[in-house]
């Protein structure tokens, strides 16, 4: 025998619950293969979830926008600070700066290694603090460290920096609707199960195919098993 595939996705969920209610809305009360309570729950609820679903796609396909921008500007913003450390670091090793050469840059004086330079955070802090510890050193009259210079540095660290702040706003809307959406899915569940159990309780009387094609249109879904399928007459749709 078939069985029922109840939804497992946001906008399955939202078509069954669709169909669901158009049935309700078309059909008399009377005649409804599923209660008046469970109908008033479905209306009552069917426009808070759609909402929802749209909401995150929303905030979801912004930040991917803004991902497709921001990935590599902050790639290249941690590059720039990454290599103006080693070149610190290269000079030291070569004897023309001093190890406390590294103390304006907040760097420990006796260790040539880099920062850790793994998430955006971290590249905001050690950027800020090697674009001041230059500015310190050059103002005290020292010659600049050269490729990169602080400033070509400073250039696409602030172009990072300006990006930032508008992208982790988009991703905390992200979670945040999709939190809000996560709360809905239980619910919604619940009501397109009572729907469902409703609707084939309804038509137990009639023969199992009349009785699927029949639920078919509430928006039950049923599987053939694959031994089924190969079974079946090619006249026979799978679908009902």
């Amino acid at each position: 025998m078939p069985y029922r595939r109840l939804p497992n996705t946001d906008l399955a969920r939202l078509r069954a619950m669709k169909t669901a209610y158009q049935m309700g809305r078309e059909i008399h009360p009377t005649a409804l293969a599923f209660t008046q309570s469970t109908y008033t729950k479905l209306e009552l609820f069917i426009n808070s979830f759609e909402t929802a679903v749209q909401q995150y796609r929303e905030a979801y396909n912004r930040q991917a926008e803004s991902s497709a921008i921001y990935i590599p500007i902050a790639q290249k913003a941690r590059l720039y600070v990454s290599h103006f450390i080693q070149v610190v670091n290269m000079a030291v090793l070569r004897g023309e700066l001093k190890p406390n050469v590294r103390t304006y840059y907040q760097l420990p004086v006796d260790e040539g290694k880099l920062p850790p330079l793994a998430s955006d955070q971290e590249v905001i802090d050690w950027g800020q603090k090697i674009i001041q510890g230059e500015f310190q050193r050059t103002s005290e009259g020292r010659p600049p460290i050269m490729n990169p210079t602080i400033a070509l540095v400073k250039v696409h660290y602030e172009k990072f920096v300006d990006l930032y702040t508008r992208h982790r706003v988009l991703q905390q809307n992200t979670v945040r609707t999709r939190s809000e959406l996560d709360a809905l899915r239980e619910t919604a569940d619940q009501i397109i199960l009572a729907i469902w159990d409703e609707v084939e309780e309804h038509f137990k009387g009639l023969t199992p195919e009349e009785s699927r094609a029949k639920a078919s249109q509430y928006g039950i879904i049923y599987v053939f098993r694959k031994s089924e399928r190969s079974a079946m007459p090619e006249s026979v749709s799978p679908s009902v």
